[in-house]
C-alpha cells in the first residue's frame, strides 16, 4: 500500500517535531493503517512483525489523546517481556519530547517494586508493563485502573505462549467497560481471535503482509558494535574492502548528516542524500555517484529510492533497518549484473532480535564477524594486493617487465627476493601516503612512532596494562605494537605507531581507561 508523509496525518505540531527530529520521513505501512483508526478511538487488531514500527503506530495516537493536565492513570500497554517494555518505553519518551507533563512508566519484574510504586505515586498516566507486575501492582493498589481509556496488547502472541492468558483477562476485567482496546500480533492464532471476540467492540483489522522478495546473492555480515564506534568501524571497513562504490543507510535524515560530516573529515569522497534535500540537489549528488566523483553515498531509505548503479561494490547498514523488506530493497543494490557484492549490518545492543527477524525472513544466513582489528586490514590489503598481481600475470603482456626483472636476476638477486621487495615498498608507500597528512611534529618518540599524552596517571590508579589494554581493546591495534609508557602522578606519556596514531587518536578521544573519561593528543616535545 502507498506509505504517507507523517505530515500528511492528522498529527499535532510537537507530535510532528518529535517525529522529524528522530529522522523520520515517512509512516510506515502499519502506521499509515492504524494511526487514523486509534486517532478516532476505534478499537483495532494490527497483525504485524517486529520491526514494523508497531509501537509508533500505537504510541502517536495515544500521546495525541492523553490528558496531560490530569494526573491519573489514562493508558496500559501490555508486554511480554521486560526488554519489550523498555524499548517501547525509551520510543515513547522520544515521541513525547514536546508534550509537557505527559509521565510514562515502564514497570516490570526484577527491577525495585519500591521505586516503581514511588514513580507511580507521582502520577503517571502511561504505563508499560509485564502482565505478572501489573498484576502485582494492581494487588497492593497501587495501580488504580478505574480511568484507563486505552489499553494495548503488544505482541498479544508472545503472551499467550508465554502463558499469560489468564493474568491478561483479569487486567482487561478491570477496565472499564467504556474504553479503547487494542491488539497487535505477528499471528492469529485462534486464542487471540477469542480475546478479540471478548473484549473488543467492531474492531478494525489492520494487517501488513510482506511481499515475497528474492533476496540476492551477496557475501551479508553482521557486526555487534557499540554506538559510537559505528563510524570508526565504518572506516576501517571501506580501507579494508577498498570498494569501487559504497552505499550506506541510516535510519534517519541527522545521522546521514552527521555521518557525511565525519567521513569528508577523515578524507573520503563522500556525500549524503535524504528528504529535506531539494530534488537539484538530490540529482547533482546522484550524478556524482554515478560518475564516481563520490565513492561513498550516505543515504535514509525514502531519498535511495531509483538508486541504480552497477558498479555497487557493498552496502552498509550502519542502522539496522525498521522494516525487514527495508533490508532486501538495501541490499540488493550491489551484487548487480553477475557482480560480487558484500553487505555489512552494524547491530548494537537489542538490535540483534531484529536482525534475527531480518534472517528469519530472507531465508538466508547473516554471518555474525568480528570486527577487524588493524591487523586484519592490513592483511585484506595484502591479499587484494596480490589479487591485482595475479590478475596482471594472467591478463597483460609483461614482456617489458620480465626484461627489467631479469636484468636485476642478472645482479644475483632471487626473483623471490625482488617480488618481496617490490611488495614492502608498495605497502609502504601506501601507508605513507595514508599518514603523510598529518604532521605530528617532534612529540619525542622514537623513529616511526608518535608520542601520545594521556590525562589519567598513578592517582587514577592507572597502570601500563590498563593503558595497553584500553588501547589495544577499543582499536583492534595489537599489544605488542604499543611501545614506551611512562606513567607519572596525573597523566601518562604512550607511543604508538605512526601510522596508526591518527585512528588511535580519533577512537580513543570520547573513552575511558578505569572508569576515568580522558584526552588524548600528540604530546609536545620532550623536556
Amino acid at each position: 500500500m502507498e506509505k504517507l508523509k507523517f505530515e500528511e496525518l492528522n498529527l499535532s505540531e510537537q507530535i510532528k517535531k518529535a517525529v522529524s527530529d528522530m529522522g523520520f520521513e515517512e509512516a510506515t505501512p502499519i502506521q499509515t493503517q492504524a494511526i487514523p483508526y486509534l486517532l478516532e478511538g476505534k478499537d483495532v487488531i494490527g497483525q504485524a512483525q517486529t520491526g514494523t514500527g508497531k509501537t509508533a503506530a500505537f504510541g502517536i495516537p495515544v500521546l495525541e489523546t492523553v490528558d496531560a493536565a490530569s494526573s491519573i492513570l489514562q493508558v496500559v500497554v501490555l508486554c511480554p517481556t521486560r526488554e519489550l517494555a523498555i524499548q517501547v518505553a525509551e520510543e515513547m519518551k522520544k515521541l513525547s519530547r514536546y508534550k509537557k507533563n505527559v509521565g510514562i512508566l515502564p514497570i516490570y519484574g526484577g527491577q525495585s517494586i519500591d521505586r516503581q510504586i514511588k514513580a507511580l505515586k507521582k502520577g503517571i498516566q502511561i504505563i508499560i508493563g509485564t502482565p505478572g507486575r501489573v498484576m502485582d501492582h494492581m494487588r497492593r493498589k497501587t495501580l488504580k485502573m478505574d480511568a484507563v481509556k486505552t489499553i494495548i496488547l503488544d505482541e498479544a502472541d508472545e503472551m499467550l505462549d508465554m502463558g499469560f492468558r489468564e493474568d491478561i483477562e483479569t487486567i482487561l476485567e478491570q477496565m472499564p467497560a467504556q474504553r479503547q482496546t487494542v491488539l497487535f500480533s505477528a499471528t492469529m492464532p485462534k486464542a487471540i481471535l477469542q480475546l478479540t471476540k471478548k473484549y473488543q467492540k467492531n474492531p478494525q483489522l489492520v494487517k501488513v503482509v510482506h511481499k515475497e522478495l528474492t533476496v540476492p546473492n551477496v557475501e551479508q555480515i553482521y557486526f555487534e558494535v557499540k554506538e559510537k564506534m559505528k563510524s570508526d568501524i565504518l572506516c576501517r571497513l571501506i580501507d579494508m574492502y577498498n570498494p569501487k562504490l559504497s552505499l550506506v543507510f541510516c535510519n534517519t535524515k541527522r545521522k546521514v548528516d552527521e555521518l557525511v560530516n565525519t567521513l569528508q573529515l577523515r578524507g573520503f569522497f563522500a556525500d549524503g542524500l535524504h528528504g529535506d534535500m531539494k530534488q537539484q540537489v538530490r540529482d547533482r549528488v546522484m550524478n556524482k555517484f554515478r560518475k564516481g566523483t563520490i565513492d561513498v553515498l550516505v543515504a535514509t531509505d525514502v531519498a535511495a529510492r531509483g538508486i541504480d548503479v552497477d558498479d555497487v561494490e557493498a552496502v552498509f547498514n550502519y542502522d539496522v533497518p525498521q522494516d525487514e523488506e527495508y533490508y532486501v530493497h538495501r541490499i540488493g543494490r550491489t551484487g548487480r549484473a553477475g557482480r560480487t557484492g558484500r553487505a555489512f549490518s552494524f547491530v548494537v545492543g537489542r538490535e540483534i532480535y531484529k536482525m534475527k527477524d531480518i534472517q528469519r525472513y530472507t531465508k538466508k544466513k547473516i554471518v555474525l564477524n568480528q570486527v577487524p582489528s588493524m591487523n586484519d586490514v592490513q592483511e585484506v590489503k595484502i591479499n587484494l594486493f596480490l589479487e591485482q598481481v595475479k590478475d596482471a600475470i594472467d591478463n597483460n603482456n609483461l614482456n617489458e617487465q620480465r626484461h627489467i626483472i631479469e636484468k636485476l636476476a642478472g645482479e644475483d638477486y632471487t626473483s623471490i627476493d625482488i617480488a618481496a621487495a617490490l611488495l614492502k615498498i608498495a605497502l609502504t608507500k601506501e601507508k605513507v601516503e595514508e599518514v603523510e597528512t598529518e604532521d605530528y611534529g617532534d612529540t619525542g618518540a622514537a623513529p616511526g612512532m608518535v608520542r601520545l599524552f594521556v590525562n589519567v596517571g598513578r592517582n587514577h590508579r592507572v597502570g601500563a596494562k590498563d593503558i595497553v589494554g584500553s588501547i589495544a581493546g577499543n582499536t583492534g591495534l595489537a599489544g605488542n605494537l604499543i611501545g614506551s609508557i611512562d606513567i607519572y602522578d596525573r597523566y601518562t606519556f604512550v607511543e604508538v605507531p605512526r601510522e596508526y596514531a591518527k585512528e588511535v587518536l580519533m577512537i580513543m578521544k570520547d573513552n575511558q581507561i578505569k572508569g576515568s573519561k580522558i584526552n588524548i593528543e600528540p604530546a609536545n616535545r620532550k623536556g
